[in-house]
């Protein structure tokens, strides 16, 4: 009745942008991601007839509103799945994010993953982690890849059959550092994704994501460091256009993430670093470059006037033991 689980956030290679079902979430086209660590959310949930009611707690805060029904949308979507007579009663569901939130750095990924992963254990549901993803996606489409880990893709469908995550092979984990540039400013991803068709460049964006998905299968496959990480920074270039296009003219992007772009070319361009800029929906930025490079990077990207830190990939969302659980 009780299970805790962990999950990595994601960075958005091949990002998606916008929602053909509001509901389950079904995204308009195919997504790839990699997963970042040692980031992470822990999650615990407990479905007892000893609480009154359910409950979700994020850092500390009890949910309520949006936030709530969105947890909320998780959670019934594991109960539906389970025989177990015991998802009857309430759950209590608690989270800590090890990074900030809310900042574009994918933590509503690790904590839809790491709910539907504790959630499934605690139903106990049969499932493997790429139905758990199905689970996951219904909190976030991204949350979905956070399942699977490390280079995963959703696919785009109108079932749960079609629309999981499932794992790319590549070994660019083993050399791949990712050098966070911090840029604290407050967005809703949400309501960029559900204006997203109604910008003049959603279908042009549409045309060309097919192609997108390909290269990067491709080259994930073989390893290619240089072509993932260009086609991740074209990815978030076209990401933006199309958000700052919507109705509401969002530009997420601040002075400190312009001044980290113009410090990536410059290190691509003037003292041949393999390094490249990736955003999500946000104005933090991902510094993609290799092991060999990273330290010497990172001072560069300091150098902006941002705080900084280095990740690694991160692996596919797990279940803790008992000593982990939040309560």
């Amino acid at each position: 009745m009780k299970a805790t689980a962990m999950a990595h956030p994601i960075q958005g290679l091949v990002k998606y942008h916008g929602m053909r079902d509001e509901i389950e979430r079904y995204p308009y086209h195919d997504s790839i991601s990699v997963c970042t660590a040692p980031s992470h959310t822990r999650t615990t949930v407990e479905f007892s007839m000893d609480h009154d009611d359910d409950t979700y707690v994020v850092d500390g805060e009890e949910l309520e509103g949006r936030a709530f029904e969105r947890v909320d949308a998780v959670v019934e979507k594991a109960r539906s799945l389970s025989d177990a007579a015991h998802t009857v009663y309430p759950v209590r569901l608690e989270s800590e994010n090890s990074f900030p939130s809310n900042v574009g750095l994918g933590s509503s990924s690790s904590g839809f993953a790491a709910a539907a992963m504790a959630l499934a254990e605690a139903a106990e549901l049969d499932a493997s982690k790429q139905e758990i993803s199905t689970i996951a996606r219904v909190g976030s489409a991204s949350a979905a890849r956070a399942v699977t880990g490390a280079f995963s893709q959703l696919h785009t469908g109108l079932n749960d059959e079609d629309c999981r995550s499932r794992r790319i092979p590549s070994t660019l984990h083993e050399d791949l550092r990712i050098i966070v540039g911090l840029v604290p400013y407050h967005k809703e991803t949400e309501d960029a994704h559900r204006e997203a068709a109604d910008s003049h460049m959603f279908q042009a964006r549409n045309a060309h994501i097919h192609d997108q998905i390909v290269e990067m299968r491709d080259a994930l496959r073989t390893d290619d460091f240089e072509r993932v990480f260009e086609l991740a920074e074209h990815d978030s270039l076209s990401l933006a256009a199309t958000t700052m296009t919507g109705p509401s003219g969002w530009v997420y992007w601040q002075p400190a993430t312009l001044a980290i772009f113009n410090r990536v070319r410059e290190l691509r361009e003037e003292e041949d670093i393999p390094v490249y800029f990736s955003t999500d929906t946000g104005a933090s930025v991902y510094v993609n470059t290799t092991e060999e490079y990273a330290e010497e990077v990172e001072e560069e990207i300091s150098d902006c006037g941002v705080s900084t830190t280095t990740w690694s990939v991160g692996g596919p969302a797990r279940l803790l033991e008992e000593d982990d659980h939040l309560f």
